[in-house]
């Protein structure tokens, strides 16, 4: 045989005789309950969402007919008197979620982050429990808790009981998004900090906190959210007046309570003034959980 005939060793095969990766038989099925699958998903959603949609468009409907100035810058007018708003009831709302914003935040912040850099000691191990167990308690626990603690122990309700309840109820939300927050930082900064001699406190709070600012910002946004629209706790603790008030010790007004008042008076004109108020507390809620999604998705993209 010729030589030079002979193909050399690093020519490739003709293009007849290579092999291609075949597809696999049955692909058009898999690809057709893939769509099934997907169109049963967002049917499942569309069905997951009308409930809210529908309570949502409800509340608009029934609120914004009565929605005006008054309702912001009036008290409720007396038995009898058309007219008035809710003034009272969202300076008292702004009050209490203020207090529960003092009694909650700190302890979160610093139970976050022991949790974080003690994760398996038995205090570590407790406060995350705690967390988890807290966060799924009903709230009508956590105002008869509170009502036992503190509204029987003083003899009267208070603002300041209302306070203690809301934070607890904001607690888990702030601890858990906290944690979640720090975990993110990356090690190399607390590392580096540390390894210049800083002390632990000093490199949590100098660098740390800072770094995860915006993170910390979604979790007290989402607790406050939590807790701003609860309206058994305060049943329990702040209850509610008809007056414009600031004493701590004494019980005070706040939208939740005030709804739940006037939705079961007898006057047409006070139902609408409860309806315009679950407006107001429903935009306020759904605010602060968007205002929680942006943050959270700014902190994401850094």
């Amino acid at each position: 045989m010729n030589a030079a005939a002979a193909p050399a060793a690093d020519t490739p095969p003709p293009v007849h005789a290579r092999q291609f990766i075949q597809s696999i038989s049955g692909n058009s099925s898999r690809r057709a309950a893939d769509i099934a699958l997907q169109a049963v998903a967002v049917l499942m959603t569309v069905l997951a969402l009308i409930p809210l949609l529908w309570i949502i468009g409800y509340v608009i409907y029934q609120g914004g007919q009565s929605i005006n100035l008054e309702l912001f810058t009036e008290m409720p007018r007396p038995a009898g008197m058309e007219g008035g708003g809710v003034l009272h009831s969202i300076q008292g709302t702004l009050i209490l979620t203020l207090l529960a914003s003092v009694f909650a935040i700190p302890p979160g912040i610093f139970a976050a982050f022991y949790v974080v850099y003690r994760p398996h000691t038995a205090l570590g191990t407790a406060v995350r429990f705690s967390t988890d167990v807290l966060s799924g308690v009903p709230s009508i626990v956590i105002g008869l808790f509170c009502y036992a603690l503190l509204v029987k122990t003083t003899g009267h309700y208070s603002a300041l009981a209302g306070g203690v309840a809301m934070a607890i109820l904001m607690l888990p939300t702030i601890i858990r998004t906290t944690e979640e927050m720090i975990k993110l930082v990356p090690r190399t900064l607390y590392e580096a900090s540390t390894a210049l001699g800083a002390p632990e406190w000093k490199t949590s709070l100098s660098v740390m906190l800072p770094s995860a600012v915006n993170g910390f910002a979604t979790g007290i946004i989402l607790g406050v959210a939590r807790a701003s629209g609860e309206t058994a706790p305060l049943l329990f603790t702040a209850l509610s007046n008809q007056f414009f008030s600031l004493g701590l010790n004494k019980t005070m007004a706040n939208l939740p309570v005030t709804i739940n008042n006037f939705v079961q008076s007898p006057y047409a004109y006070w139902k609408e003034l409860a309806w315009s108020g679950a407006l107001l507390i429903t935009f306020t809620v759904l605010a602060l959980n968007i205002g929680a999604r942006i943050l959270g998705a700014e902190r994401a993209a850094k």
